[in-house]
């Protein structure tokens, strides 16, 4: 597994990560929806500052993929669950490491 420096824009700030190949369109699609996510979260409610908006967001998602674990429906992912979250779980640790740098 080679690993490739993707970068992603989120509220409008770059970051670079780094992921496997094979990786590298899920950690598009997550940085797109986190972005999605933040925007909403900075447009309808009182939330300052980006590290709390991130916050906010990786709780709503976390949040929802638990959900999703304890109510699945008959057309979900088939790759077995713990798989799933912990790699959802490392991207979001991935994504918000990037906020602590300067």
């Amino acid at each position: 597994m080679s690993s490739e420096t993707v970068f992603v824009k989120i509220l409008d700030k770059d970051y670079q990560v780094a992921c496997p190949r094979e990786e590298r369109a899920a950690l598009q699609e997550s940085a797109e929806l986190l972005d999605e996510r933040m925007r909403a979260i900075k447009r309808s409610s009182s939330v300052i500052g980006l590290e709390r908006i991130a916050v906010m967001a990786a709780l709503n998602l976390s949040h929802e993929l638990l959900q999703a674990k304890q109510h699945p429906t008959p057309d979900s992912n088939p790759e077995p669950e713990q798989t799933e979250l912990k790699r959802l779980h490392e991207k979001i640790d991935r994504t918000l490491a990037q906020f602590d740098q300067p």
